[in-house]
């Protein structure tokens, strides 16, 4: 089951979480109309290449990743999304493209979009295309330390992902 690393993980914490199951989705603005989850509320995980090492660029479902901020940001020399065959196998015990923005259990950094932060809380997919977790920001932000910077933009930068 997908959900239960993450689980045994927030367990182990003491955290607080709600998981939502809902029918299959496979977008993130699918999932934020099933379960009536506004689409600035829902994070959705990207996955990037930076300077050649995979990292987490974790957005609002409404917006997209401005991957030129991105590289600017971090001073790094090439930033691209990363491809299905480049990241799949670093999560086994995820359906491909509904990993948690949880890169401190995989081994891999996680850049938040600070618009996250302006929310109480974070609902994300939660390892399968069936269940969303929602839990306090500030235990996600303990947890994971990620790196929160001005990095999303609206739907349609050409440069965004």
């Amino acid at each position: 089951m997908p959900l239960s690393l993450l689980r045994e993980f927030l367990d182990r914490n003491r955290i607080q979480y709600l998981v939502i199951s809902h029918s299959v989705a496979y977008t993130a603005q699918g999932i934020a109309a099933l379960t009536h989850t506004p689409g600035q509320e829902l994070a959705k995980t990207v996955m990037v290449m930076l300077d050649g090492r995979l990292a987490m660029a974790v957005v609002p479902a409404s917006l997209r990743v401005d991957l030129n901020r991105l590289k600017k940001y971090l001073g790094a020399d090439g930033v691209e999304l990363a491809s299905e065959f480049e990241f799949r196998g670093r999560f086994p015990d995820c359906e491909t493209g509904s990993m948690p923005p949880f890169g401190n259990l995989y081994g891999m950094d996680v850049f938040v979009d600070q618009t996250l932060t302006e929310d109480r809380e974070i609902a994300f997919n939660a390892g399968s295309h069936r269940e969303l977790v929602r839990m306090r920001f500030a235990d996600f932000r303990n947890l994971v330390k990620p790196v929160i910077i001005p990095l999303a933009v609206g739907k349609d930068h050409s440069h965004a992902a």
